[in-house]
């Protein structure tokens, strides 16, 4: 009987080993996948800000837990199950997929361009009362909930593919490990950062009531500089729709115009960047043309 007890003690011991290196595999595959997506990342994390920006400050994190765990059902619900029978079944169709969401990002980024310089915008003039109803009301919370968790589920879908790509070779389990695994510190680390980026004029409004002169200073400048800063968020994160957007399309078609160049290094991507956005914006602006055209006028 003991040595019965510790042959099965050792066999777990076995297992145990076994699964902890596993583990550590699928945590090594994971890093390599997420460090390969950090672009994608990076612009995730600036498009998000916009649609918090508006509201007051009691509302900013709960607005941004709804956005950061419909962006975690995106993932683990929806993108991990379809790339996995996708990679497995269908191969082929997960570039003109890819692409589909890049038009979109194309077309909400060009959207968004379009409605800053009309001008109807330019003249349009709105009582401030109504304005405040309208940005404290709970169906515009909705609308840019609904407008985030979109936006994320084509940046996320690029992100998964991208990690996916990296772990290509290893069995289907590895690779559903390392994608949720990819998914989670991903969710986690963006919107902790844009979190962190909306209170910061919270923060420094509290570092500024302190006695201390220099963590005064600091809590002013902070104040001061939040709002130019999510201004300029606003900006970048158009600006990510439109550059992540018509890279994806322009990769979906086989066309890398900054490589034809001859360029290589930051000159190439730069310019790979700056031609990927300036495509993103006409191919955007034209569907947006289509859109009002076409369908919006159907719905009115």
């Amino acid at each position: 009987m003991p040595s019965g007890l510790a042959a099965l003690l050792d066999d777990i011991a076995t297992i145990t080993k076994v699964a902890a290196a596993s583990l550590d595999d699928v945590a090594a595959a994971a890093g390599k996948a997420g460090s390969k997506a950090a672009g994608v990342v990076i612009d995730d994390t600036a498009v998000t800000p916009q649609y918090v920006t508006g509201f007051t400050p009691d509302r900013e994190l709960p607005i941004i837990w709804q956005i950061a765990k419909g962006s975690l059902k995106n993932k683990l619900l929806f993108i991990l199950p379809a790339a996995l029978l996708l990679s497995a079944f269908l191969p082929w169709a997960i570039t003109p997929i890819l692409m589909i969401g890049g038009a979109y990002l194309c077309f909400e980024g060009a959207e968004k361009v379009i409605e800053k310089f009309s001008d109807t915008a330019k003249r349009r003039e709105v009582p401030l009362a109504e304005d405040a109803a309208k940005l404290t009301s709970a169906e515009h919370e909705a609308d840019m909930v609904g407008g985030a968790v979109r936006t994320d589920f084509i940046l996320s879908a690029e992100i998964m593919a991208i990690a996916l790509n990296e772990v290509s070779g290893q069995t289907i389990l590895m690779q559903a490990g390392s994608l949720v695994l990819v998914a989670i510190a991903i969710t986690l680390a963006v919107y902790g950062v844009v979190g962190l980026i909306v209170k910061m004029d919270d923060i420094g409004l509290h570092m500024a009531k302190r006695q201390n002169g220099i963590t005064q200073a600091i809590g002013r400048a902070l104040v001061r500089g939040m709002p130019k800063l999510l201004v300029l968020l606003s900006t970048v994160g158009t600006a990510a729709m439109l550059w992540v957007g018509g890279q994806i399309f322009l990769h979906g078609l086989h066309v890398y115009p900054a490589r034809s160049a001859g360029l290589s290094g930051a000159p190439e991507w730069m310019a790979d960047a700056a031609l990927s956005g300036v495509f993103g914006l006409a191919l955007g602006a034209t569907l947006v043309w289509l859109h009002h055209k076409f369908i919006h006028r159907k719905v009115r």
